[in-house]
């Protein structure tokens, strides 16, 4: 089989597609005919030896995505042909990727396999970041980091969906305008006083729960959250905060900084299918709308992996092999 592969850390250039060996199933296992795959920022952070990576060289990247059994392995709860997809299984950028069962999510027919690919990850994230770190409540004001990025426009549709008002924070007038798209009360540019005017917006008060995944904008996070606020850090795009926050401030202000992972709830094969399912009837109900993916072949995962980093896309860059 094809996949897309690195055996040594470090810029898109490392990236090599080649032939390899397909996996060997394992007991539980089902094998899985790729048709599409997500790209994810841990994707680039992995390439760079930054992130928790599985195997050995050639290393393969890539936990998402969505195709068509091509092997069943024996279990009873799949055929070949059912479409399937997941969220949180290593080595997806190949042709051919052995799945758990218990990973694997049936696809239903009016969920296309770039939708899947371009949901589950984000979607799930977004989610759990909206009904488990904090649950959003009507009437709340919410602060979210990067809001035009992939996470940050299904969380600005998730928050609104659930009652409460929405203030982004991105980088440009293109991104700002992404994000009012997507359902933001309100944008703010970084490069501009943003601290003041979230507070000048919310009256002086600050948001309710602030959702950052920039983290060396934590301290500033703390800032414009209000007394009995909370900060949800479930990124570090922007490295660690210098100084870290102060432990009296946020005694004084009796603030909660939690933290958030998607793999900490995707625990169970049950777990899986029901936030899926949220997600899946969200998007077939008209209630969550996903901007099209930015699609490149998988023989040109270099390009992609350039251009995610060359911070232009507001929404989901996927590979199709």
């Amino acid at each position: 089989m094809k996949a897309l592969t690195f055996s040594t850390f470090g810029d898109p250039g490392v990236l090599q597609y080649q032939e390899i060996a397909p996996p060997v199933l394992k007991a539980g296992d089902i094998l899985v005919e790729m048709k599409a795959i997500g790209l994810n920022f841990s994707d680039t952070e992995r390439r760079k030896g930054k992130y928790h990576l599985l195997g050995k060289p050639p290393y393969i990247a890539g936990y998402e995505g969505a195709g068509i059994v091509a092997d069943n392995n024996g279990h009873p709860d799949f055929k070949p042909g059912d479409r399937v997809s997941f969220g949180d299984v290593p080595f997806a950028n190949a042709e051919l990727v052995a799945v758990p069962v218990t990973h694997a999510i049936p696809l239903p027919t009016e969920i296309s396999f770039d939708t899947a690919a371009a949901i589950l990850l984000q979607g799930m994230t977004a989610h759990y970041l909206a009904t488990d770190s904090h649950l959003v409540k009507p009437g709340e004001t919410v602060l979210l980091h990067a809001v035009a990025g992939g996470v940050g426009q299904l969380l600005t549709q998730i928050c609104k969906l659930l009652g409460a008002k929405v203030i982004g924070l991105t980088s440009s007038e293109a991104k700002r305008t992404a994000a009012v798209a997507a359902g933001a009360d309100v944008v703010f540019l970084y490069q501009d006083n943003w601290k003041k005017q979230v507070l000048d917006y919310t009256g002086g008060k600050g948001a309710d729960v602030t959702y950052d995944s920039v983290a060396s904008t934590l301290n500033d996070s703390l800032a414009v959250t209000r007394i009995l606020g909370t900060v949800v850090l479930y990124g570090k795009a922007g490295g660690l905060p210098e100084p870290p926050p102060s432990l009296e401030l946020l005694m004084d202000r009796s603030q909660t900084i939690t933290g958030g992972d998607l793999w900490s709830y995707l625990d169970s094969k049950e777990e899986r299918i029901k936030r899926a399912g949220v997600l899946f009837n969200w998007i077939t109900s008209g209630q969550l709308v996903l901007q099209a993916p930015k699609s490149f072949k998988l023989s040109d995962g270099k390009l992609a992996h350039e251009y995610m980093e060359s911070k232009q896309s507001t929404g989901k860059i996927i590979l199709i092999p």
